[in-house]
């Protein structure tokens, strides 16, 4: 990416070729400075910060941080590295923070805004015309699934969680058209989530899958949220993709609080806070 800019300069303005200046001399600063500080750096206005983002081949200043970030990132040390029996804690404790900052940084580069929508507003139809809305994972996913259950019950969305497959394949028996199930898993190639699925599409549901491209899931469910981060067991590796999964399930309460409606949510939230600040100890 720098080597591109670099190729780019004697093309770019004078003004333009000071932006791209502070870009190669600390490409790390500029991907997280916001852009008034950019420009003042660059002794330059904030349109020819966005200017020089175009001038380069993106699309204005959001897209090329977020590029520029996803790569800084991936110079860092460790990253994508697992963790040695030699390594000292603190070691460690990089590897691991930077593993899960690397999955984290792919996946926001990566992800379908479009998608995550499509999939919002499939939870707030549910929600809004009173239909079931449930949450299925085993194992780890099980556990990002009670999470999802949690976040929107605070929302006022009253949803399952199953982390039972047993329980799964009897409550998917049990939906109906316009009801609307979140699948959660890693592999995307466990049997009782499969199974799960298909009896959900059967009976007329919404099937939102939240796992792996290319993974049999994947291609069962009507939408597909992307989780690309393959675990490694030779040795310790840390569960990022569980990590990956609650954000993406924070991402998915985040928009549906916003389609409901920030007006009627505000009252019941803080309701909710103090009465559990109530029930603490002093």
């Amino acid at each position: 990416m720098l080597d591109r800019i670099k190729a780019c300069l004697p093309s770019l303005a004078p003004a333009e070729q000071r932006v791209a200046h502070l870009v190669l001399s600390d490409a790390r600063a500029f991907a997280n400075l916001p852009v008034t500080e950019l420009a003042a750096r660059a002794r330059v206005s904030k349109p020819t910060v966005i200017r020089f983002c175009r001038s380069v081949g993106y699309d204005g200043l959001s897209d090329f941080k977020l590029k520029l970030a996803g790569n800084v990132s991936e110079g860092v040390p460790f990253i994508h590295r697992s963790v040695d029996t030699d390594d000292k804690t603190g070691d460690v404790l990089v590897k691991v923070i930077d593993n899960t900052v690397a999955a984290f940084l792919k996946y926001r580069n990566d992800a379908s805004p479009a998608l995550i929508e499509k999939a919002a507003l499939a939870l707030v139809s549910a929600y809004k015309s009173g239909q079931r809305i449930e949450f299925f994972g085993v194992g780890n996913s099980g556990i990002v699934a009670q999470d999802a259950q949690h976040k929107f019950f605070r929302l006022g969305v009253h949803a399952i969680a199953y982390s039972d497959g047993h329980l799964q394949v009897m409550s998917a028996s049990l939906l109906k058209p316009g009801d609307c199930v979140v699948i959660i898993s890693n592999s995307g190639r466990t049997r009782d989530l499969m199974d799960a699925c298909d009896i959900a599409r059967k009976k007329g549901a919404t099937t939102i899958v939240i796992t792996a491209s290319g993974s049999p899931l994947a291609a069962a469910g009507h939408i597909h949220l992307a989780a690309d981060h393959p675990e490694g067991y030779d040795r310790y590796s840390p569960m990022v993709s569980r990590l990956l999964h609650l954000m993406i399930i924070d991402i998915l309460a985040t928009t549906v609080a916003l389609r409901i409606g920030g007006d009627k949510l505000q009252p019941l939230l803080k309701e909710m806070k103090n009465n559990l600040r109530s029930k603490r100890y002093a």
